[in-house]
């Protein structure tokens, strides 16, 4: 099929009767995408199909390669040692990306990694970067590598080198409601992956209410896609099923969530935020060929927290990509947002739930996430949480504390948070926050 004779309709209407497209057919509407040949509102129809209808094995690992051959594959052989990245699913509060990478990268394993924005309810990790003042996550593939090569590690936003393809649909998914679909999931993840150059990956596969895959069994699905993807193009991939049945940590929005991935750094880190960074980390480490084992991986991981190396890190990697380390030492540097919203319990009990797909709604509602792709975010928004799930509260006592420079969302925002928090007469139990493994050799509980 040839872009001339190409007919973007006929292609979405297959789809939408859920008949199977072939490469040929991908291909091409992926190209002609790119080259601005289908206009937003075919592809949403095509993404809206797709998200209603699936993709089989053939057709992801086809979109896949449409996308990461859209542009530019990265050649990394220049640099030395095993290139190794992790990529996460998206959680309400999870910054952990801004804790592992320097924590490998202190091991001389170079990370480079190219991030997404926030898509929905749930931060990107850019956004979260771009919140440090100066930070710039956009530079020439150039650059890009000569701060991996310095620093062991980059933290960077898609060129137009880099899967074009994929960085125009991530935007408009955000926007159609269609970012909860496996195969577009695991297209835009597995493309944008491996077009940096890696040898290995880990992932960071989220299920729960926070989660775009809701139940674990979803989650299984799409871990194994991506495991399946990453081993047919030759890299070694490691996935991890993890809990986001609540915030991930207490801190949600951009610069709230460097807030924590800092003292994480500095060792005073929640107890779900290092239970995860170190799984994932210590598996990078070994991937890296810096361990020999995953739980001597993790060892190591504890001790370049413990010892500063990681945190020396960090603060070399943001200031090779502009950003003020000042403000990175002293939080009272950072401008505050102008209006806080206070949540009060509203009985006493336990805490037996926080839905973390509310808590991500309201923080967006303060201004920490776009209701459409053109909105910019208030760095300073956010939530705070005071409590997890398991607490004993009192009457009254503050469950959360929401952040804004936009005062009109208060009531809104107060009738979002009420609806997030469940308070029972019973302790809940508490589930594991890591409960799967899944490689080359299938699905391991851990």
């Amino acid at each position: 099929m040839t872009l001339k004779s190409f007919n973007a309709g006929s292609i979405i209407q297959k789809k939408r009767n859920s008949e199977v497209l072939t490469r040929d057919e991908i291909n091409t509407l992926i190209n002609a995408y790119t080259k601005d040949l289908v206009p937003d509102y075919q592809m949403s129809a095509f993404l809206m199909a797709t998200y209603l209808n699936g993709l089989n094995k053939d057709e992801v690992a086809a979109l896949t390669h449409a996308m990461l051959h859209s542009g530019r594959v990265l050649d990394l052989s220049d640099i030395p040692g095993k290139k190794v990245d992790k990529h996460s699913t998206g959680g309400v509060g999870d910054k952990l990306s801004l804790i592992l990478a320097p924590i490998v990268a202190s091991y001389d394993v170079p990370v480079p990694m190219i991030s997404g924005r926030g898509l929905g309810h749930t931060g990107g990790t850019l956004d979260k970067m771009e919140s440090i003042p100066g930070f710039t996550v956009d530079m020439s593939l150039k650059r890009y590598q000569q701060i991996l090569a310095e620093c062991k590690m980059v933290m960077a936003g898609q060129t137009e080198d880099i899967a074009p393809a994929d960085k125009r649909l991530y935007a408009l998914r955000d926007v159609t409601a269609t970012v909860e679909s496996i195969p577009l999931i695991a297209g835009s993840i597995m493309s944008k992956k491996l077009a940096e150059g890696i040898d290995a990956l880990v992932l960071d596969v989220k299920f729960g209410s926070g989660a775009f895959m809701k139940t674990i069994e979803d989650a299984k699905k799409l871990a194994q896609t991506l495991v399946a993807i990453g081993e047919d193009f030759g890299k070694e991939t490691v996935a991890y099923l993890t809990n986001m049945n609540q915030p991930l940590g207490y801190k949600i929005g951009n610069w709230l969530e460097v807030e924590e991935a800092v003292n994480s750094l500095r060792g005073d880190g929640p107890e779900d935020v290092m239970e995860v960074t170190h799984m994932l980390a210590g598996t990078m480490i070994m991937l890296g060929d810096k361990a020999e084992s995953v739980s001597k991986g993790i060892e190591m991981s504890k001790e370049a927290v413990h010892n500063g190396q990681a945190f020396d890190k960090w603060l070399q990697l943001t200031e090779a990509q502009d950003g003020d380390t000042e403000v990175l030492k002293d939080f009272d540097q950072y401008p505050k947002a102008e209006y806080d919203i206070e949540y009060s319990a509203p009985e006493s009990g336990y805490l037996s739930a926080i839905d973390a797909y509310k808590i991500g709604m309201a923080s967006l509602e303060l201004g920490a996430g776009r209701k459409v792709k053109e909105d910019d975010i208030d760095p300073t928004a956010g939530i705070v949480l005071k409590h997890k799930v398991g607490a004993k509260i009192k009457k009254d006592e503050t469950l959360a504390v929401g952040y804004t420079n936009n005062k009109e969302s208060k009531e809104t925002v107060t009738d979002m948070l009420a609806e997030a928090f469940t308070l029972s007469d019973d302790k809940p139990d508490q589930p594991p926050m890591i409960t799967h493994r899944v490689d080359s050799k299938g699905i391991q509980e851990i």
